[in-house]
Order: structure tokens, then sequence, then C-alpha cells
């Protein structure tokens, strides 16, 4: 039986795409996943996520990495459909790995109806949908390392040109720039989630 996990990373930032990741492995081989030490990115520093990200990619059958950009996630949000993009995408991860069974981690508060809504966009009934999946199954943590690490690269390549922090609205250092940024150009670069409500807030000053 081949098991996929899927998560995503950045959802919540003012800045960068962001990435939803999906690895498949065979039942057999899950037990190995966790002898590697792989848990929820949140939990592990930088430095032993990409260490793991080559072992995972490594020992896997199959992964697939794909990023949403600023722009797709704002014209989205002004429908108030970020949840169904996020969905689309996850099954989009899912169609490309074709595992017999999903795990996935739910940014819908109805885990049930995210779980049937991917299930519609790939025809398979086998998604089991769970609010904090990255911490409860190992499969899903290794996605979840993948997401990270590949959204980590994203905002280092930004940070060859700008000093922008994390690119999330809890850091200070994020929402200056962006502030700062706003005040000082004519047009908002295309890095920036301008449907995001600190930065409406900052174009409507």
């Amino acid at each position: 039986m081949l098991i996929c996990g899927v998560d995503e990373a950045g959802r919540g930032s003012m800045v960068g795409p962001l990435v939803i990741a999906g690895v498949s492995i065979t039942h057999k081989k899950i037990k190995e996943l966790d002898l590697m030490g792989i848990k929820d990115s949140k939990k592990l520093t930088p430095h032993v996520r990409e260490k793991l990200y080559k072992q995972i990619i490594d020992f896997v059958d199959d992964y697939y990495v794909t990023q949403i950009n600023p722009f797709t996630i704002d014209r989205n949000v002004r429908k108030h459909q970020l949840n169904a993009l996020e969905a689309k995408y996850m099954a989009k991860v899912i169609l490309k790995l074709s595992p017999d069974i999903s795990y996935v981690d739910s940014c819908d508060v109805n885990a049930t109806r995210f779980g049937k809504e991917i299930s519609g966009l790939t025809n398979n009934g086998k998604i089991r949908s769970y609010h904090h999946a990255d911490s409860r199954f190992v499969i899903v943590s290794a996605a979840s390392i993948l997401a990270k690490v590949t959204r980590d690269k994203a905002i280092k390549r930004l940070h060859k040109q700008h000093d922008l922090g994390s690119g999330y609205p809890s850091d200070r250092k994020t929402v200056k720039f962006v502030a700062n940024l706003i005040k000082n150009q004519v047009t908002v670069p295309n890095f920036i989630r301008t449907s995001w409500k600190p930065v409406q807030v900052m174009l409507r000053n």
C-alpha cells in the first residue's frame, strides 16, 4: 500500500509563496521514517530540517512540491477562497503521487469537510484530513519538512536583495520592511501579499 502525506508552509506569511509538499512511501517503510528522527518541521532547527530534507527525498518512493505565488493567493483571499485554493493544490499533489491513501493537514476548522473537498477533486475517497496532522503522522511530518525547507529557500532568495525578516506579520522587522516599501514605492512588489489585512491597512494610510 502506497501512503501519502501532504502539508503546507507559509500560509500566514505576508511575503513570498505558499508551498504545498507531498511524499509517498510504501506502508512497510513508515517505521524507518520514525527512526530518522522526523518530526513536525516547526519543532526542528533549520540545520536539522535541511539535513532531513535530503534524507527524505532520497528515501521516499516519490515526492512532489508545488508553490502558490502571492498574486494567486491574493486573488483567492479576496474571494474568501483560500481554503479552497489550498485544497486544490493538495489535490494536485495527491494526483501527481497516486497513493492508495493520503493524510493531509487541514487548514479548515472542519477537518472532515476539508478532506471531502480534496476527495472530490481527486476522485479518491481515501483522504484522511486532520488538524495538526504534521504532529500526529510521520508521513505528514516528512511533507512538512519538504514544504518548510522549500519555503525557506524562497525567502533566502528574497533576502539577497531585501532585509525583510521572516515574512510573517508577527515579525516586527517584516512589518517595518513592508511599510517602508509601500511608503517609498509607486507599485507594490509581486512578492508581497496585498490581500493580507496588515498590508491593506498600510496601503490605505
